[in-house]
């Protein structure tokens, strides 16, 4: 049934992470043309901005050491958008000769966090993000800047919200398009989510260039991307079956099911464009392929039924 409740967009973008984030810290090596049919499923089922591979040395996340391979493999999807993670400007330099031109940034709000990740000082890493941005935006690229750590740190506990605010103003002035707000080990609630959105926007970070990304360590994750709908954000990010992680933080598990996220959006009345029926069969194919049950809720609601 669909009941919509006031003051909520009539339309979320879903920034599909399952092929990127949700592969990055399986253990067992997903095949390459499974990974590149994985994407072309998830373009069937109608989601246009499916984050591809990332293009980090293979030594760091070799579950994703097949990046050449994979990108020409789905590059030409019609009406979707393939992102792509560079850590530095060789990852760009890679990711560009590829044809690549959704680009993001990975940075940290955190101190502990940015020296477990990429083995410098938030500061320093956001110094060596800043040719990336520059080159990227020069060679006509969008920028996505993901912000990881932005509610609670595995090492460091609660994080001040003036500190994520300060590495959100970093990220847009060196000329990211749009950040992604992370809840990287699943600590937040909707009060503290509503709080940092509003302390960004008094800061004269808009709504507009805001996405959020929900790790659902404390089944929080539904509960928080409603609360950050109520404050007008768009852009929700979600992984296909709830797959993903952090390899960086082993406190972090699962990513926000992106079928999770369809079947409370279906029921408010939001458009998503995304047909949940031919989303869930993806997940439950991928499932297939790695062993195990999908996590999400919705997943095997869904598919349970059909048996």
């Amino acid at each position: 049934m669909v009941v919509p409740a006031p003051g909520l967009p009539a339309r979320v973008r879903i920034h599909e992470v399952g092929a990127r984030d949700g592969l990055q810290n399986e253990k067992a090596t997903v095949p390459t043309e499974v990974k590149a049919e994985f994407v072309r499923r998830l373009a069937d089922a109608g989601l246009t901005r499916i984050e591809a591979t990332s293009f980090v040395h293979p030594k760091w996340v070799p579950q994703l050491a097949d990046a050449e391979e994979l990108f020409p493999l789905v590059r030409d999807l019609p009406g979707v958008e393939l992102p792509v993670l560079v850590p530095n400007e060789r990852g760009l330099d890679r990711a560009l000769a590829l044809g690549a031109r959704r680009i993001a940034v990975f940075a940290s709000a955190t101190e502990t966090f940015a020296k477990a990740n990429l083995n410098r000082t938030v500061d320093d890493a956001l110094a060596m993000f800043e040719p990336v941005v520059t080159r990227a935006k020069a060679a006509d690229a969008h920028v996505r800047g993901y912000l990881s750590m932005c509610f609670g740190d595995p090492w460091e506990g609660a994080v001040p919200i003036h500190q994520v605010v300060h590495v959100c103003k970093s990220l847009l002035d060196m000329g990211c398009d749009e950040l992604s707000l992370g809840d990287t080990i699943g600590v937040a609630t909707p009060g503290h989510v509503q709080e940092l959105l509003s302390a960004l926007n008094e800061q004269g970070v808009p709504t507009t260039v805001l996405g959020v990304h929900f790790h659902d360590t404390y089944g929080q994750a539904l509960a928080n991307t409603l609360a950050a709908l109520q404050h007008g954000v768009t852009t929700v990010d979600a992984s296909a079956g709830g797959l993903g992680g952090c390899p960086y933080a082993k406190s972090a598990t699962g990513n926000l099911a992106t079928e999770d996220l369809v079947w409370m959006l279906r029921g408010l009345g939001i458009e998503s464009g995304v047909d949940l029926d031919r989303l869930t069969a993806t997940s439950v194919w991928m499932a297939d392929h790695l062993g195990r049950p999908s996590p999400s809720r919705t997943v095997r609601a869904l598919s349970h039924k059909d048996q």
